[in-house]
């Protein structure tokens, strides 16, 4: 068990209902959230954590709204609502989300020209979050992720866990999704496509 890792994905406010990019059912799953939490040996969150003015805001490109795409240097980027922004409540983790035996939190999507989906690589896909090596350090080979959404930074998270070479899986039951055109279905399949364990 000492070389296993819960990585717990965006369980923030902004993100569960009445907030601002809320995720249907994102609260429901928190009491699951928790059971993992209290009987993982490692415990690392992630935290969306935004400049007000990100580039991945619909409010930050005239014209635009949520949920359009424009291209940006890195690829294609989904616009949101303005969300998670720096030590806003939004930002906070849901107050019912019992974290504090959490060794780490890694916060993404700070750098203002990017976006930042999984724990471990912004959306370039070359600029690491430094998780990779602290789970390596920590001697850790497997990880296990749950949260808030399945199809963005729960499914980007897992491809670029097994890309790093960590034993992954995805505890189904403790992650919601959005679902934005089809994305749930197609992210489910490229996370097994690629050999991450669904459960």
């Amino acid at each position: 068990m000492a070389d296993e890792a819960l990585i717990v994905i965006d369980m923030q406010n902004d993100f569960c209902p009445g907030g601002a990019l809320a995720v249907d059912g994102g609260d429901e799953i928190i009491p699951a959230v928790n059971r993992l939490i209290e009987t993982s040996p490692h415990v690392v969150l992630t935290q969306d954590w935004h400049p007000a003015d990100h580039s991945s805001f619909a409010s930050s490109h005239p014209g635009r709204l949520a949920f359009q795409t424009v291209t940006m240097p890195y690829g294609e980027q989904t616009l949101w609502p303005a969300h998670c922004v720096q030590a806003s409540v939004g930002a906070d983790f849901d107050p019912s989300l019992r974290w504090t035996s959490a060794e780490l939190v890694i916060r993404k999507g700070f750098r203002r020209e990017i976006d930042s989906y999984s724990a471990f690589f912004e959306n370039d896909h070359r600029t690491p979050t430094g998780l990779a090596g602290y789970l390596r350090e920590r001697g850790i080979s497997s990880v296990t992720l749950c949260g808030l959404a399945t199809d963005f930074c729960v499914a980007f998270s897992a491809l670029d866990a097994v890309a790093q070479g960590f034993s992954t899986s995805v505890v189904l039951d403790a992650c919601r999704g959005i679902n934005l055109n089809g994305s749930l279905a197609a992210m489910t399949f490229r996370m097994r496509d690629a050999g991450v364990r669904l459960s």
